[in-house]
């Protein structure tokens, strides 16, 4: 009985090294598989409100963004449907960022050199002849050509 060493079956240790083999390689495929994947951001989405005052402005304030953005990659416009005319520009030209007394301003809420809730536009229909109800303001992210809100501009009435 001295000569008789007892051990595992050889037909059963190589099972067991294969099972070993193929969990660890199933555990790096997991583990690599996300960072192969290529992760497509969503284009921004926005909500809008639009106020008309008595003194022949409208103010379009951004109630809802779901991320904070460029403002030299967010284009906004104003277009009347009834006369075929248009403007438009970007956030952050100097005529329309942070100033007051232009025809279109844009206000940056947290100062944060970014578009994100709060913010909001001015604009001066009285002046631009956008004030008879048929103008729609939009917003457009210039990184997805997505149209994040387009909506009318009320009629002022004196």
């Amino acid at each position: 009985m001295q000569g008789e060493d007892e051990a595992v079956s050889p037909v059963i240790a190589t099972v067991l090294l294969l099972a070993i083999t193929v969990m660890l390689s199933s555990m790096v495929f997991v583990l690599m598989s996300s960072s192969l994947s290529t992760v497509e951001k969503q284009p921004p989405n926005a909500k809008v409100s639009v106020r008309a005052l008595s003194n022949g402005f409208h103010v379009v304030k951004i109630t809802q963004l779901d991320q904070q953005l460029d403002p030299s990659k967010i284009e906004w416009s104003l277009q009347s449907v009834a006369q075929n005319q248009s403007l438009r520009g970007l956030t952050n030209d100097g005529d329309v960022y942070g100033k007051i007394g232009t025809n279109i301003s844009f206000h940056d809420r947290d100062a944060g050199w970014s578009v994100s809730t709060g913010d909001y536009f001015v604009i001066n229909c009285e002046e631009l002849g956008c004030d008879d109800g048929t103008w729609k303001f939009r917003l457009i992210d210039r990184g997805s050509n997505n149209v994040m809100t387009d909506v009318a501009l009320p009629a002022l009435y004196d």
